[in-house]
């Protein structure tokens, strides 16, 4: 630690850059998993997926793995044109020493304020500003970061499970089908999950869920 502290200290530009480019790296790393899950897509996605897997009653089918990577590579796609401007204006100047590492936060943080506020409602927005007695801001610039990503966060939230309901109302009713055909023929003690599970995987595959369970987060954004 010491030895890095001398060589950050050292009066060459270059190694002070090297040094801060360094830091900087470090910094974002170490809260690339906090961004990831509140600034971007990614709760939307994976809040929806879990709610497929639960309405099919399939227990770990699929696997966690399967949908944390379905829900990160589905988060990239969906993020990319903010990733690439936050790349142009804000990382390959810093890098290229055209702008201060404040400048460069700046810019970063723009592009993420415009794709969060677009998925933002007032409602959501106006409760921390209040709550913090933030004055209402006058454009995205001036929305503070602070109020925006819970604001942003509740929103996916209800967004995720309202579309997780409207996917949940069939497999509800097949399970309600299937109980009451059983009770009626006195069945009871046969558990109706064993008889709906098969009913339920084959209307999904019939109707190809995985592509519409896809396209309407896509289109959601």
């Amino acid at each position: 630690m010491s030895e890095f502290i001398s060589y950050f200290n050292q009066n060459d530009p270059e190694n002070v850059s090297t040094a801060v480019k360094l830091l900087l790296l470090f910094t974002v790393l170490s809260i690339a998993p906090g961004i990831l899950i509140l600034m971007t897509c990614f709760a939307r996605i994976i809040i929806v997926l879990s709610f497929v897997r639960t309405s099919l009653a399939t227990q770990q089918m699929p696997p966690n793995q399967v949908l944390i990577g379905l829900a990160l590579f589905l988060t990239f796609f969906i993020m990319a044109p903010t990733f690439q401007q936050i790349h142009k204006d804000a990382l390959q100047p810093l890098f290229n020493n055209e702008i201060s590492l404040e400048e460069a936060y700046k810019n970063a943080e723009k592009p993420l304020k415009e794709f969060m506020s677009k998925h933002t409602r007032q409602k959501d927005l106006e409760l921390f500003l209040n709550y913090a007695n933030m004055e209402k801001p006058k454009s995205i610039d001036d929305i503070p970061i602070v109020a925006l990503v819970p604001a942003f966060a509740i929103s996916e939230l209800k967004t995720a499970f309202q579309m997780g309901f409207m996917i949940f109302i069939p497999f509800l009713i097949i399970d309600m089908v299937v109980s009451s055909v059983l009770m009626s023929m006195g069945m009871m003690m046969l558990p109706p999950v064993m008889i709906s599970l098969p009913f339920k995987i084959l209307l999904f595959v019939l109707v190809d869920g995985w592509y519409l369970v896809v396209k309407s987060l896509l289109q959601s954004f």
